[in-house]
C-alpha cells in the first residue's frame, strides 16, 4: 500500500494518507527514532517511483507496507 501523502505535525507524529484513501496519525518514533534525529524529521518526503516514506536524501526509508501496518497498529486515530 503506497504512500499517497503525509503532514509532519510534530517531532516524530505524521498524518499519513495511502492510495486506498486511508489517512492515519501516527507517531513514528518507534519505528525512526534511532536513525532520524528530532531535526532530521523535516527530510521526509515520498520517494515517486516507491511510495515509501524516505529521510535524509534517502538514506532511510520506511517499506510501504511496513508503513501500513506501523500506522493501522499503532495510529492515533482514522482521520478520515
Amino acid at each position: 500500500m503506497k504512500l499517497k501523502r503525509f503532514e509532519h505535525r510534530e517531532g516524530y507524529r505524521f498524518l499519513l494518507t495511502f492510495e486506498n484513501g486511508e489517512s492515519t496519525e501516527v507517531d513514528l518514533q518507534k519505528l525512526i527514532g534511532a536513525h532520524v534525529t528530532p531535526d532530521g524529521v523535516h527530510t521526509a518526503r515520498i520517494d515517486p517511483e516507491w511510495g515509501c516514506l524516505e529521510f535524509n536524501c534517502g538514506a532511510v526509508d520506511i517499506e510501504p507496507k511496513t508503513l501500513y501496518h506501523f500506522a493501522k497498529t499503532h495510529g492515533y486515530k482514522d482521520a478520515a
